[in-house]
This record gives structure tokens, sequence and C-alpha cells, in this order.
């Protein structure tokens, strides 16, 4: 019997600007996108850093190291299923379920509801390239154990407005190829994340994004920590690359 561990083709989940527009509670005061795409396991993501690593494992338990074939959506709705059985004290939003196994760059349109009301996506080989070109990830701590990123909620309607928009944004100028759209749109989503959850941008994490100021825009990967996202056509020092999944 070989001691080999068997190779987990499965991949992550990277999300852009938006975040927590996929919470009903949120979209039900003013509906909005947000941006998620599917990317390749070229590396190890570690957990709890805002890379769907929960929602992962779930996956894997349902279908083992790789995608089953069949339609995305109803491998989303199977994995919601199993990560948010009847009883559960709090709901993942289904960003996660879709940003996994939908393949390319996707923006998820939420009105109030657990499910998107629409879905749009990018797949073209050359986009998916511009933006692998132009997304730079630079490690930082993942989020406490005791973590809380519900502590203090303030549903603040202009600050959800931006929140949406910034997905909108996001994903058009993904569409477009514009860098500096982009950017801004990350640096928005952060900025309504600031108002709507504070709790969610630790000031330690805050002060780690300043030294990408001259950037376009950065963002964080997840509540609390993880990774700093940013986007520049420039190299970006002890940063790495991602590889989208688009077929």
């Amino acid at each position: 019997m070989s001691g080999k561990k068997k190779t987990v083709l499965f991949p992550y989940r990277i999300a852009l600007a938006g975040g927590w527009i996929d919470q009903p509670w949120v979209s039900r005061v003013r509906p909005g996108s947000m941006v998620v795409a599917s990317i390749r396991p070229t590396r190890r993501f570690r957990e709890r850093s805002g890379m769907a690593t929960s929602s992962r494992k779930a996956a894997i338990e349902l279908w083992g190291g790789r995608l089953p074939k069949g339609p995305p959506e109803r491998m989303a709705r199977l994995l919601f299923g199993a990560e948010n059985p009847p009883g559960s004290k709090y709901i993942s939003g289904s960003q996660d379920h879709f940003g996994l196994p939908l393949p390319g760059i996707n923006r998820l349109y939420y009105a109030g509801e657990y499910w998107p009301a629409k879905i749009d996506s990018i797949r073209d080989a050359d986009t998916c390239r511009w933006l692998e070109s132009v997304l730079h990830l630079v490690a930082l701590a993942p989020r406490p154990q005791d973590y809380d990123p519900l502590k203090v909620t303030r549903l603040n309607r202009r600050a959800i407005e931006q929140l949406g928009d910034s997905g909108s944004a996001c994903y058009d100028s993904i569409l477009h190829r514009v860098v500096d759209g982009l950017g801004e749109s990350l640096r928005r989503s952060l900025d309504a994340w600031k108002i709507i959850l504070p709790e969610t941008v630790p000031k330690w994490a805050d002060r780690k994004l300043q030294a990408y100021v001259s950037c376009p825009g950065a963002t964080l990967s997840g509540a609390g920590g993880g990774y700093a996202i940013i986007a520049s056509e420039k190299k970006v020092p002890g940063a790495f690359k991602i590889r989208i999944r688009n077929s």
C-alpha cells in the first residue's frame, strides 16, 4: 500500500469587490453585486484567510480531489446545503459555493436572498490572463480563532450601495481591462466594509494596506486578514500570482 498522498486538484476561490453583499440582511437594504473567480490550486492557501478554504474542505468531502462533471450551479446548491445544514446558527453566504465550481470571473447579483438573482461570467482566456497579470497577493496574518466579524454591524444604506456598486465596477473594469477602475473598485469595497462591518478591517491590516497607496487599489482577501490583494501593472515586492480556472 502506497504512502503517497492523493493529488488534490480542487480549485480555490478569490473574492474581489463587493463581499458581504451575498448576505440577505445586507442586500435587502440595497441589492448589489460582488465578483468572485475560481483559481487553480497552484499553492496551498492558508485557512482562515478568505480563500473559501472551509467550503473547499466540504466540497472535497463531497466529491474528492477534483470537481465532478455537471452544471456548476447544481454543485453550488449541493455545497451550500452541505455547509448550511438545518439548524445552523450562522448561514454561510453562497458566494463561496458559486466561486469554487463556476469557471472564470463571475459577477453575482444579490437582491435580498441567499441565492443570486443573476450571474454574469467572463471566461475568455485573454481577459483571464489580463486579470492574472494585474493582481498581486501578499500574505498577511490570518484572522484569529475567536474573531467575530459581526461584532459591530451598521447597515448604512449609502455604504451598502457603495459596496454593491463596487462589485459591478470591478466586473466592468475587468471586462474592459482597466486597471485603474479595478483598483478603485477594490478600494471602494474595502471602504464600505469599514463602515458596515468595521471589525472586518482591523487596524493592523489597514496599516499593511497603506504600503500600496501608490498602486491603483488594494483590499483584503477576507474579513479580518488573510492576504492583501493589490491591483497594479507594476511588480509588487513580496507578492505572488494566481491562475484563474476558466474551463
